[in-house]
C-alpha cells in the first residue's frame, strides 16, 4: 500500500483518488475547501499559493501527483496555479523531509505553438507564445529541477462526465466549424485519464514527458457533424475563421478554439503499455450520448 497525495484534487484528482483508493493504497486530496471530497479520500485544507498552510502534508509520502488548475484565464491564475503552486509544494515536500519515489504532474499539449496541423510528439519544441503555455512549461521544469524522480503528462482537451462543452454547443445550435483548412483537436476521455495516471504511478521506469491523447486526432468540423448527427440536429454553420496575430492567446473559448491546430502522438504513451478504453472521439462520445438517453 502506496501513501499518495493529490495536490489541486478537482474533478480529475478526485476520481483519481478514488480509484487509487480502491485498489488499497492512503490516499489525501489537498485542496482550499476538501469537504466535498468523496470518502475514501482524506482531506487537506490548504492553499497552494500560500507555503504557510502546508505545514499540514502527511510524512512518509511515496507518491504526489500535481494536479491543480488555474482558477480564471489570466496570467496571474496561471502563475499562481503552475509556477507559485509548484514550487510551494516542492518547498513543502523539502521542509517536511519528503522523498517520494515518483512526482506526477498534469500538464497540458497548450504547451505547443504549432497551429498549421503539424503532428507534435515529446521531442518536438514546446514553445508556446502566450502566457498559459508558458506558465505550465514552467511548471514542468521546476519538477524536472526537483531532484526527485518527476513525470509530466501532457494531456490533450479533456472530456467526460461533467465536460460536455462540446455536445452542448452542438445540441443548442452555438457550435460553428470553421472554413479553410482542417483545424485538428487532440482530446482524451476522463476515464482514461484517471487510468493514465495510474499508469504511470505503476510501471517501473517511467519516462519524464508523455503526450496523453487518444488515438485519433481529428478535424473540427468532422467531430462536431459527427456529434450534430447521433444528436438528430442540424450540422453546424461553416464560418471564416478570422487570422490569429504571432504571439495572441488561444483561449478556451469557443471562438478562440478554432484557430489552435495541431495532431499529437501518443506513441510513447503507447509503447509504455497503455491501452486505451476510448480510442477514438466516437466511442467516448458514445458513451456519453448512451448515459444521456
Amino acid at each position: 500500500m502506496a501513501r499518495i497525495l493529490i495536490a489541486g484534487c478537482g474533478d480529475l484528482g478526485a476520481a483519481l483518488g478514488l480509484a487509487l483508493h480502491k485498489t488499497g493504497h492512503q490516499v489525501w486530496g489537498l485542496k482550499r475547501h476538501p469537504a466535498d471530497l468523496p470518502p475514501g479520500i482524506q482531506p487537506l485544507a490548504a492553499d497552494l499559493t500560500d507555503l504557510a498552510t502546508l505545514t499540514v502534508l502527511p510524512p512518509d509520502l511515496d507518491f504526489v501527483i500535481y494536479s491543480a488548475a488555474a482558477a480564471g484565464f489570466s496570467e496571474a491564475q496561471y502563475q499562481a496555479a503552475y509556477v507559485t503552486g509548484i514550487r510551494h509544494l516542492l518547498e513543502a515536500l523539502r521542509q517536511t523531509g519528503q522523498q517520494p519515489k515518483r512526482l506526477l504532474f498534469t500538464s497540458s499539449t497548450s504547451v505547443y505553438a504549432q497551429r498549421q496541423g503539424e503532428w507534435v510528439d515529446e521531442d518536438s519544441p514546446a514553445e508556446a507564445e502566450g502566457f498559459s503555455g508558458r506558465c505550465i512549461r514552467q511548471g514542468e521544469q521546476q519538477l524536472w529541477a526537483s531532484g526527485w524522480p518527476a513525470v509530466a503528462i501532457r494531456f490533450g482537451g479533456i472530456y467526460g462526465s461533467g465536460r460536455t462543452r462540446l455536445i452542448d454547443s452542438v445540441r443548442n445550435g452555438v457550435a460553428v466549424c470553421p472554413e479553410g483548412p482542417p483545424i485538428y483537436t487532440n482530446r482524451v476521455h476522463r476515464d482514461d485519464c484517471t487510468r493514465i495516471l495510474e499508469h504511470l504511478l505503476q510501471i517501473a521506469e517511467p519516462q519524464k514527458l508523455y503526450i496523453a491523447v487518444d488515438d485519433d486526432p481529428a478535424p473540427l468540423d468532422e467531430v462536431l457533424d459527427w456529434l450534430a448527427i447521433q444528436l438528430k440536429v442540424p450540422k453546424p454553420l461553416r464560418v471564416a475563421q478570422p487570422p490569429l496575430k504571432p504571439g495572441a492567446e488561444v483561449r478556451r473559448d469557443p471562438a478562440m478554439r478554432l484557430r489552435a491546430s495541431k495532431r499529437c502522438r501518443n506513441t510513447r504513451l503507447r509503447a509504455s503499455g497503455f491501452q486505451f478504453r476510448y480510442p477514438s472521439y466516437r466511442d467516448g462520445y458514445a458513451a456519453l450520448l448512451d448515459l444521456d438517453r
